[in-house]
Formats: C-alpha cells, structure tokens, sequence
C-alpha cells in the first residue's frame, strides 16, 4: 500500500518485474513477515525477477529451492525508503492515464 501511494504521489510507476511484501510500521521500519517460501515461489511463477522481502526473513530464503534462488534476485530491506529506491521507476517516467 505504501509503495502504491508513493507510485501515485510522486508519479512514478512500479517497475514491472518487482514483487514485495511485508509490513511497514508508522516509522517506516519494515517487519518481518511469515510464508516467505510459498510467495517468493508465487512470485517466480509469475514471471517476476526480483523480490523485494524484509530484511529479518532473510534466513527464511534457506527454504526457497536452488534453482529459484539462482533465477531471482532478493532485495532484504529494513526501511521503507530502501524499498521505493528499489521499487519505483527512476526518471521522469510518469503513470498511464
């Protein structure tokens, strides 16, 4: 929701190959979240290339299979603002209408 809102405010569109969850707090602290394995694997089904996830799910990714690890590249964020840098589109690419 956060990343959406910013997307909106700032007119900059989510990049197409990014998939993210987690919970942020009123501070921008991003939280630890459960059912890593089972999304990172919803995510590569889906095509997606990079996974942005919480910082402290980080050795939840031991459960993720090999060869899924391998195709994609995990982003393990403690704030809010790393995962804008990471999420939104650099430049003056603007939403579609």
């Amino acid at each position: 929701m956060v990343t959406a809102l910013a997307s909106l405010l700032t007119e900059r569109a989510v990049k197409h190959n990014v998939g993210m969850t987690g919970e942020v707090t009123l501070r921008g602290r991003v939280l630890p979240i459960g059912g890593v394995k089972q999304k990172v694997l919803a995510a590569h089904a889906a095509g997606l290339t990079d996974v942005i996830l919480p910082e402290r799910n980080r050795g939840d990714l031991d459960e993720v299979p090999a060869e899924v690890q391998q195709a994609m590249r995990f982003h393990l964020v403690s704030s809010v603002d790393e995962v804008l840098a990471l999420a939104l589109e650099t430049g003056e690419k603007a939403l579609a209408a």
